[in-house]
């Protein structure tokens, strides 16, 4: 990795280790045995860079890639013009042209959006491909029973489609004793037998984890690739991807007493050393992070004291001396996980990596590309 355009002047980096993500996918894979694996990489990569990421997991076998919105579809389209791209949340109504032309695979979620695929296919005279969601008992998206009984009385409405996978998702797949894993199985099993057969699709990264019954044909794993863990109350088995540094803009010395921050919900109990870090919830350093976070100074723990502002932290670095102005607090990383930082802010390691902000200095470990995002 050289230098990062833009790191000098930038208030944190943020460090991304493609090869890390190589070695979650592979590991991945090895758990799902025979069982095709793709990736999630909606919302930008959980917040990473799908420009960058897609690539990286491409090289590792990667073939099917999974977006939530249409125009998320379309920008991975520019870096992967080969790979099946499929979008969770369907296809936008008037959009099946744009759909078709950039070979884009529609997870269909209502008669709705089936009658539009197939009525573009027919127009079109050559089938196009979708993948059916039916909703096994989490109640957001997919055919739910009246669907499948429309469906199932008239298979006709398929006409113009290339059925290349039927899908559900699971609610509570993170715990692994949760009774509406296997329930949601068997219901999803109970809706394949009254659709055309077509491939398989249950397990996201925590059902991979669940065992053989699971995999079926195709897995869809996101979070464990970008390092969190995938089974609640367990050792993570997923290498960290991310590293968040945020420079110390200024170290003061303050006296027993003195308040620290908005609302002055902290204040000193002896004389103490604050490091103001140019890291704020504008960045997705998460407001509720607030007299409850750590980073680390060199080889120390630190706390995070009073409010984060919308620029800025502040923490106590008394017992830290290699905390100076100029040089940065590890934030995120692998001494302080992502899902650690989650726990702290009250929140999911989802809701953590999918708000990283635009102001940090990206670097991607494993490639010459190093771009500076802008907010």
């Amino acid at each position: 990795m050289g230098a990062v355009a833009g790191a000098r002047h930038a208030g944190a980096m943020l460090t991304v280790d493609l090869g890390a993500i190589g070695a979650n996918y592979r590991l991945l894979r090895r758990r799902l045995g025979g069982t095709a694996c793709a990736a999630v990489v909606k919302a930008d990569a959980y917040g990473l860079g799908a420009a960058a990421v897609a690539p990286a997991l491409a090289a590792e076998g990667c073939r099917q890639f999974f977006v939530a919105h249409l125009d998320e579809a379309l920008a991975l389209r520019l870096v992967l013009p080969e790979a099946e791209i499929f979008v969770l949340n369907g296809l936008p109504s008037g959009a099946e042209p744009e759909c078709a032309r950039h070979r884009v695979t529609p997870v269909v979620n209502s008669l709705v959006q089936l009658d539009a695929w197939a009525a573009h296919g027919l127009r079109l005279q050559r089938p196009l491909p979708a993948a059916l969601q039916v909703d096994s008992g989490m109640s957001r998206l997919g055919l739910g029973e009246a669907g499948l009984d429309t469906l199932a009385a008239s298979p006709g409405r398929l006409d113009g489609i290339e059925l290349r996978l039927v899908m559900s998702h699971l609610a509570c797949a993170e715990r692994q004793d949760h009774p509406m894993n296997r329930e949601q199985l068997r219901r999803f099993e109970a809706a394949r037998v009254r659709l055309p057969k077509a491939p398989a699709s249950l397990a996201n990264s925590s059902a991979i984890f669940l065992g053989p019954d699971f995999h079926l044909d195709l897995a869809r794993p996101g979070a464990a690739l970008y390092g969190l863990a995938p089974v609640t109350g367990e050792a993570n088995p997923m290498q960290p991807v991310v590293r968040l540094r945020g420079r110390i803009v200024q170290v003061r010395e303050i006296a027993a007493g003195v308040a620290v921050g908005y609302g002055a919900s902290w204040r000193a109990d002896g004389p103490r050393r604050i490091a103001t870090v140019a890291v704020g919830y504008a960045d997705g350093y998460l407001r509720s992070l607030g007299n409850r976070a750590t980073a680390i100074a060199g080889d120390r723990p630190v706390s995070l004291v009073g409010i984060v502002s919308m620029d800025t932290a502040t923490f106590d670095v008394t017992d830290a001396p290699a905390a100076i102005e100029g040089g940065f607090l590890e934030l995120m990383g692998p001494r302080n996980p992502v899902d650690a930082l989650a726990a702290q802010a009250g929140t999911i390691g989802y809701e953590i990596l999918t708000a990283l902000g635009g102001r940090y200095a990206r670097a991607y470990a494993d490639t010459p590309q190093i771009e500076r995002l802008t907010a």
